[in-house]
């Protein structure tokens, strides 16, 4: 798995600092990169090109809309490190950006990469018909604002130290991290014309969402800061609604794997051209940083 990952990290960064190089230089850009690159696991993008592969679509179009979910997840974390959301100082093993430079350059550089984002998938060189670019556009932009990573960071910060139950918990989770998961189970179908499967790897994505936020929550309550790279036990701290706080953690890693069964279950469809997508999701469970 680690191997394929790598694979994946490598073509994406390579096209993104390719990208950026072409860029005009101005005094945003090397904030942007740092928040950027090299990045971190590059999931999403293993997931764009695993469901891409099920539906046969170009890997040169699947690794530029990789580049635009990149940008768009760059921004997010950006935003989130801030004195005025989560105020982290460490993120994938270096300083925040808003520490490495300032508080309103790394918002800058934040909003700068959500638009370029968009940038990248109406880029006359993006090899698709317009009708398809504009359907990515406008998915790629519910996934980020109100319906999706904004407005789930807003409920975030809302919910902390109040009692919530798990359906307010579960669509808060969906929109913060599971509808960027979407997109990227959504957007090689939108490519490939297999619409009917829309609806259905829509849900995936959302689902997707919450395992990768359950393991994101684990790591917080049980990892080292040294070995995952950002600050580590602080949800209990800041009274983070979360379903380990409200199930506890044996049921919620319970209800992590009967959801993964439930995924790998609707995949059985596809043989084993799902194998790729269904290892993705296992590490995704699994890891430890």
């Amino acid at each position: 798995m680690q191997k394929k990952l790598n694979k994946i990290i490598y073509k994406t960064n390579n096209y993104l600092y390719r990208y950026f190089s072409k860029q005009k230089n101005t005094q945003l850009i090397n904030p942007m990169i740092y928040g950027l690159l090299p990045g971190g696991k590059k999931v999403r993008s293993k997931i764009l090109f695993d469901v891409g592969s099920i539906f046969k679509v170009d890997k040169k179009i699947i690794l530029q809309v990789a580049a635009a979910v990149e940008c768009i997840h760059a921004y997010s974390l950006i935003h989130d490190d801030l004195p005025c959301m989560d105020n982290d100082n460490i993120r994938r093993g270096k300083l925040t950006t808003h520490k490495k430079f300032s508080e309103s350059t790394a918002i800058l550089a934040g909003n700068s990469l959500l638009t370029i984002a968009f940038q990248i998938l109406s880029d006359k060189r993006f090899n698709l018909n317009e009708k398809k670019k504009i359907k990515l556009i406008n998915l790629l932009s519910e996934s980020s604002g109100h319906t999706g990573i904004a407005g789930g960071q807003f409920l975030d910060l809302s919910y902390e130290k109040i009692k919530k139950n798990k359906k307010q918990i579960i669509e808060m989770q969906i929109k913060k991290t599971g509808r960027l998961f979407s997109f990227c189970c959504v957007a090689p179908i939108i490519i490939s014309g297999k619409i009917k499967f829309i609806n259905k790897f829509n849900k995936i994505g959302n689902e997707i969402g919450l395992l990768f936020q359950i393991a994101d929550d684990l790591i917080d309550l049980r990892g080292k800061s040294s070995t995952v790279g950002k600050k580590t036990k602080k949800d209990l701290k800041m009274g983070k609604a979360t379903l380990i706080s409200l199930l506890g953690t044996d049921n919620t890693i319970k209800y992590a794997d009967n959801l993964k069964l439930k995924i790998f279950r609707s995949l059985k469809i596809f043989g084993k051209k799902g194998d790729d997508f269904k290892e993705t999701i296992n590490y995704i469970l699994n890891r430890t940083k």
